[in-house]
């Protein structure tokens, strides 16, 4: 009896040791373990924080991204607006120098006109000057070679309508100067101090009725016209440029 007393005591301490050792082994197992879910719980933390900031990063890329592409669009907008711009500058350009080069062709035009016509103007004056003499009374006034004689040169006492036959010589001359020169428009004024126009015109007409029968001077050229002469009487022949023909050129030459 005692001796299975004995066995009982020891089976149960031996029992409470592997109990009490399975326990010591549990609970290290238990802290290993919770040392381990501890360490994942931090690798999970870390993990949720790197994919959280791998999302801003991404938010972030893609915003540049996006702001990028617009800003690409718009450079490519201001890119064919520029181009579009100089394009239209350089046609605008062509076209302004085109212009200008139309225009200086056309200034070239009238400025060798009026060199042309200062040129007609040396020749007329050099003609009549040797046709009816160094003495005769020849000027220039404003482009135009005007030829002068006093009025009762042509009529008696500067009065009446028939040309004396002294003048018809000069008359022939004047009329060889007006054919040498047939682009010339010719006016013939008669100035006198009576105030009377009317004998005045008829007197100027009467002279270049004899131009143009006798001497055969183009009637289209001849423009007659009577004229207070002031203080003066005399008998004005002007010849002057076609200024008609020089503006219908200078008006044709705008018009382009």
């Amino acid at each position: 009896m005692k001796r299975y007393f004995i066995c009982s005591t020891l089976f149960f301490i031996g029992l409470s040791t592997i109990q009490a050792q399975k326990k010591s082994e549990l609970i290290e197992q238990n802290q290993e373990l919770k040392f381990k879910l501890d360490s994942i719980s931090k690798m999970v933390s870390i993990s949720q924080r790197n994919e959280k900031l791998a999302d801003q990063r991404s938010d972030e890329y893609q915003s540049q991204v996006t702001e990028l592409q617009d800003a690409n669009a718009t450079l490519m907008k201001n890119l064919n607006s520029f181009a579009a711009l100089s394009s239209q500058n350089s046609e605008n350009i062509n076209k302004t120098m085109a212009v200008l080069e139309r225009k200086e062709k056309q200034l070239k035009g009238v400025t060798d006109a009026v060199a042309s016509n200062d040129s007609t103007a040396v020749v007329i004056l050099t003609n009549s000057k040797q046709v009816l003499g160094e003495n005769a009374k020849v000027g220039v006034t404003d482009g135009s070679v005007v030829i002068s004689e006093k009025l009762d040169f042509f009529f008696t006492d500067g009065i009446g309508l028939n040309p004396s036959s002294e003048s018809k010589t000069w008359i022939e001359n004047v009329a060889k100067v007006a054919n040498a020169n047939p682009k010339s428009v010719i006016t013939v004024a008669s100035l006198n101090i009576t105030g009377e126009m009317n004998v005045a015109l008829q007197q100027a007409t009467a002279i270049a009725s004899i131009l143009i029968k006798d001497f055969g001077v183009n009637g289209e050229r001849i423009v007659a016209v009577g004229q207070d002469g002031g203080l003066r009487e005399s008998l004005q022949i002007k010849f002057q440029p076609d200024y008609k023909a020089f503006y219908d050129m200078a008006k044709g030459d705008a018009k382009n």
